[in-house]
């Protein structure tokens, strides 16, 4: 099984992502989380945990490590430091480690936050770490949901590179995507766009990487 660091672990989707790894026959998720109650909370669920702070040194979050998911974020607060320079110090051990694939949990309008009219700063933020992961020599898969809501989710997105609409998607279909993406047969160093839809995401997905090849 492969090692998949989750940064933002305890976090709406983050959480998300864990638990699918942890069913999985594939993975094993090591939970990335910065204080010591929430690890004692994934530890007590047969969890691994690492302690660290995107803020910070990150070399020992990334020990043994196969592939990442970067999920964090700092809800508005610090998006400079934590969206997007955490962003860049998770890359930049990861590409130290030889982690073998890094998906990002991004957003829509992340590919031109100069249009947006609020939450420029945060997807500005976005934008500067996807790039920068884009250009960091990492295989990687840049996730760019519409806006996330907490409905059950029912497996089924729609997907584009540019989907040139807005909507909303749950956490949940969001979380099986971001998984789905660190399979080997996953389509690779692509950045796509996802709402609520009708396709099932293994096919979305699939369909994506006909058309990338």
């Amino acid at each position: 099984m492969e090692n998949i660091l989750v940064a933002g672990a305890n976090g709406s989707t983050g959480k998300k992502v864990v638990n699918l790894l942890k069913s999985s026959q594939y993975f094993n998720p090591i939970a990335m989380v910065r204080k010591e109650e929430q690890q004692k909370q994934f530890e007590t669920e047969g969890i691994d945990v690492v302690l660290a702070d995107l803020t910070k040194d990150l070399t020992s979050a990334v020990k043994d490590v196969d592939k990442v998911v970067f999920a964090a974020g700092s809800g508005g607060e610090n998006v400079v430091e934590v969206d997007q320079e955490g962003a860049k110090r998770l890359m930049a051990v990861s590409k130290m480690a030889n982690v073998k694939r890094f998906v990002m949990l991004s957003s829509m309008g992340a590919d031109h936050p100069e249009k947006a009219d609020e939450l420029k700063a945060y997807l500005q933020a976005k934008h500067n770490a996807d790039e920068h992961l884009k250009e960091s020599g990492l295989k990687y898969t840049i996730v760019r949901p519409g806006t996330l809501n907490d409905s059950e989710g029912n497996s089924r997105i729609e997907l584009k590179e540019k989907l040139n609409k807005r909507g909303e998607i749950s956490r949940a279909d969001v979380a099986q995507t971001l998984v789905k993406s660190l399979h080997d047969d996953a389509p690779y160093n692509v950045t796509f766009e996802i709402l609520e839809g009708d396709t099932l995401i293994g096919e979305a997905m699939t369909n994506l990487n006909a058309n990338v090849i």
